[in-house]
C-alpha cells in the first residue's frame, strides 16, 4: 500500500519551507517599497495554514518510505509546491489568469524559463525574485533539498533519490544519501554565490545579479529583463554566464570529485567529454556559420554562438540574440541541441548526454554483431560494463520521449498552432528549454498560447523534469495494486 500518511506529512513540511521562502521575497519588496509583500504575506498565510493540516493529518505514518511512495512523494510535491507558489503572482494581480500564473510557477520550479509575461522590466522586484527563487529551488530538485532534512523527522531518503535523480544511473558518492544531498547543495549554493560575486564585477546590480545567477545555476533561464542577457550589451557578462552555464550542465557528482582532488576520474569521464565535445562542434559550426550569413565580426559570431549553444545545451534558456532572425539551418542545429540536454545528474533537461553515449555503443556493437554474430559486446562506459537493463531502460525511455513528442506536436497542431511552433514549444517544455520557434522563440512570451495549450506544456515540463517515468508510473493502474 502506498504510505499516504508519512507523504502528506512531507508535502506538509514542504509547503512550510514555501511559506518562508514567500517571506524571504517580502523582505525583498520591503527593502524595495513595494505593495508585493501583501500578496507574499497572503499567500504564506494560506500556504502555512494548508501545510500544518497536512503535516497534522500526517502524523502516525509509517517513517519507511517504499519505491513507489518515492514515486508519488516527487510527482505530488512538483505538483503542490506549482499550486501554491502560483499564489503571489495570482493574488497580488501580476499574472491574474489562474492558468497562466500555474504555467509561470511550473516553468520555474521545472527550471524550463518558459514565460508569459510581456512587461518582466516593469514587475516589482519581490515578485522578480520569486521567478528567480524557483528555479534555484527547483533547479537542482526539491527533493534534492528533501532528503537532506528527510533524516531529521525520521524518513529515508533513498527511495525519494531514487525517483528524483535524473538519468539512467544515481551516483551516490556518499554511502548515507542525506550527507551526499548537503554536500551537492553546498557546492551548488557555492557555485551561485561565485557568479553572483562576478556578475557584479561586470557591473550588474546586486538585485540582478542575485536573479541571474539563480537562473544560470538552475539552469532555468528567467531574467529580470524582458530583453533577457541581451539588455547588458555586455561581452563580459556573456562570457561568465556562458561558463557557469557549462558547469552547472556537469553531473554534481563530478564536481565533487573536482573538489576532492580526483581530477583524473573527472577527465576520463566519457559523458563529460561526449557533452564538452558536442558543445565545441555546434559552437564551431554556428559561429561560422553566422559569420558568413550575418554582419557579425568573427569574436561577436563566437561569443553569440558560444551562448546559444550552451544556454540551449544545458536547457538554460537565456538569450543574448534572437535566433530566429538567424539562417533557418541554424535553427535546425539549436532545435538538434535542445534535444540532447547536457549531462545526467545536473539541473539540465534534455535527452542527457549519457543516454547518447550508451545509445552510440550500442549502434556501434550492433554493426559488429553483423559481421561477428556469435561476439559477445557489452556496452562499457567508463571501463565499467553497463547492464542490459539499464541499457533496455535508455531505449525505453528514447522511445517514449520520442512518441510524446509526436503526439504532442499532433494535439497542439490540432489547436490550431502553427507547425514549426508547435514543434518549438513540444521540444522545448518536454526538455526543460525555454524558448522555442516562431513566436514562442526568444523575443517573444507564450502568452498567446491557448490554455489547453499552456496546460498541455506544463504537464510536459513535469514529464521532462522528473524523467517522463516517476510521473508516467501514477498513471499505470498496476502501479496501485496491493504488491
Amino acid at each position: 500500500m502506498i504510505n499516504f500518511k508519512t507523504i502528506i506529512r512531507i508535502i506538509g513540511i514542504l509547503l512550510l519551507l514555501e511559506t518562508i521562502m514567500f517571506l524571504g521575497c517580502s523582505i525583498v519588496s520591503l527593502y524595495y517599497g513595494e505593495d508585493d509583500s501583501f500578496a507574499f504575506w497572503k499567500a504564506g498565510a494560506i500556504t502555512a495554514g494548508v501545510g500544518l493540516v497536512l503535516a497534522a493529518l500526517g502524523k502516525g505514518g509509517n517513517h519507511q518510505l517504499t519505491r513507489r511512495d518515492g514515486y508519488v512523494l516527487v510527482s505530488t510535491a512538483w505538483v503542490a509546491f506549482s499550486l501554491f507558489g502560483m499564489l503571489p503572482f495570482y493574488i497580488g494581480g501580476y499574472i491574474p489568469d489562474v492558468t497562466d500564473a500555474f504555467f509561470e510557477t511550473m516553468s520555474g520550479f521545472t527550471s524550463t524559463g518558459a514565460t508569459i509575461l510581456n512587461n518582466i522590466d516593469s514587475q516589482p522586484h519581490g515578485i522578480l525574485f520569486w521567478r528567480s527563487m524557483t528555479q534555484w529551488i527547483g533547479g537542482l530538485g526539491i527533493i534534492m533539498f528533501t532528503i537532506a532534512i528527510l533524516p531529521i523527522f525520521g524518513v529515508s531518503g533513498l527511495q525519494v533519490f531514487a525517483a528524483e535523480a535524473s538519468g539512467p544511473t544515481h551516483d551516490k558518492v556518499h554511502p548515507r544519501i542525506g550527507i551526499t544531498a548537503r554536500w551537492i547543495w553546498s557546492i551548488y549554493t557555492g557555485i551561485t554565490a561565485l557568479l553572483v560575486i562576478l556578475l557584479m564585477l561586470g557591473g550588474m546590480g546586486w538585485f540582478d545579479s542575485v536573479c541571474h545567477a539563480f537562473a544560470t545555476t538552475g539552469t532555468g533561464g528567467f531574467s529580470t529583463k524582458q530583453a533577457s542577457v541581451a539588455y547588458y550589451s555586455s561581452p563580459y557578462i556573456e562570457y561568465v554566464i556562458s561558463i557557469f552555464m557549462f558547469i552547472s550542465g556537469i553531473n554534481f557528482t563530478l564536481l565533487l570529485l573536482l573538489v576532492n582532488g580526483k581530477l583524473k576520474k573527472i577527465i576520463s569521464n566519457a559523458e563529460l567529454k561526449f557533452y564538452f565535445g558536442s558543445v565545441v562542434f555546434f559552437t564551431t559550426i554556428i559561429a561560422v556559420g553566422l559569420y558568413y550569413t550575418s554582419s557579425m565580426g568573427a569574436e561577436e559570431s563566437f561569443r553569440k554562438s558560444l551562448f546559444q549553444v550552451i544556454s540551449l545545451h544545458t536547457s538554460t534558456g537565456f538569450a543574448t540574440d534572437d535566433y530566429m532572425l538567424w539562417k533557418p539551418v541554424l535553427w535546425g542545429l539549436l532545435t538538434i541541441i535542445m534535444v540532447l540536454g547536457a549531462c545526467a545528474g545536473s539541473t539540465t533537461g534534455g535527452l542527457k548526454c549519457i543516454r547518447l553515449v550508451i545509445l552510440t555503443k550500442v549502434s556501434r556493437n550492433e554493426f559488429k554483431h553483423i559481421i561477428h554474430p556469435n561476439a559477445v559486446l557489452p556496452v562499457r562506459i567508463n571501463k565499467q560494463v553497463i547492464s542490459p537493463s539499464i541499457v533496455s531502460t535508455v531505449l525505453a525511455f528514447c522511445f517514449i520521449y520520442i512518441i510524446i513528442i509526436i503526439a504532442s506536436v499532433f494535439l497542439m497542431s490540432a489547436m490550431g498552432i502553427d507547425y514549426s511552433e508547435s514543434i518549438g514549444c513540444v521540444i522545448s517544455s518536454i526538455g526543460n528549454m525555454g524558448p522555442g520557434l516562431g513566436t514562442c522563440g526568444p523575443a517573444y512570451s507564450w502568452s498567446e498560447l491557448p490554455d489547453a495549450a499552456k496546460w498541455l506544456l506544463a504537464f510536459l515540463m513535469l514529464l521532462g523534469r522528473l524523467e517522463l517515468f516517476t510521473v508516467l508510473l501514477l498513471f499505470t493502474p498496476k502501479f496501485w495494486q496491493r504488491s
